[in-house]
């Protein structure tokens, strides 16, 4: 759980208060195996007011133990990771989509960043979390691109006064700290599967 606070911003693919604006919380929360409710959005709101979470917030959930996860950080920039890979694959995967919805056993990923970025950064963020995601779990030597309910939310303060960085590409100062944080706790915690 993160308690951000007010005057932040995420961007992210949380099942709950995913897209972008302001959240106060970030909450990853761990669900059985076999998970069977189809409301995950009602269910992250309730376990988030049993935690006394107010405000607009995000919400994950994995099969992966929570208490497991890995974390690393890089120049001010956090990347925390819970890695369940039982149920991975590649996204391209020749096979077509389906209505069920997918198996828990996910790589969870939420980094936080200590500087203002713009609305195309902070999307440019996740795509750099989950380029770095990918080459760790290459890295590690498993043949996948992540498992398909992956998700990831990039945190960072509200732009106020000073400009938000435009940019979080791999090769921009902050996108490029993004990934090698991102890339060591996803490697740490996919090491740990293998």
């Amino acid at each position: 759980m993160w308690r951000l606070g007010p005057g932040w911003r995420v961007c992210g693919s949380a099942v709950l208060g995913g897209g972008i604006g302001p959240r106060d919380w970030i909450l990853n929360a761990q669900v059985p195996g076999g998970y069977p409710r189809l409301d995950p959005d009602r269910h992250l709101a309730e376990i988030a007011a049993a935690e006394h979470l107010t405000g607009p917030g995000a919400g994950l959930m994995t099969a992966a133990d929570v208490t497991a996860y890995t974390v690393a950080a890089e120049a001010g920039v956090t990347a925390t990771a819970t890695c369940g890979l039982g149920v991975r694959g590649w996204a391209a995967a020749p096979a077509e989509g389906t209505e069920e919805p997918p198996r828990p056993g996910t790589v969870n990923i939420v980094v936080t960043v200590p500087v203002p970025l713009s609305d195309a950064a902070l999307v440019n963020a996740v795509a750099t979390a989950t380029e770095a995601k990918v080459q760790a779990l290459l890295d590690a030597g498993l043949d996948c691109s992540g498992t398909p309910t992956d998700a990831v939310c990039i945190a960072a303060p509200s732009p106020g006064p000073t400009p938000a960085e435009p940019f979080a590409g791999p090769r921009s100062l902050w996108g490029a700290r993004l990934a090698r944080a991102v890339h060591a706790a996803v490697l740490e915690g996919a090491l740990r599967q293998s």
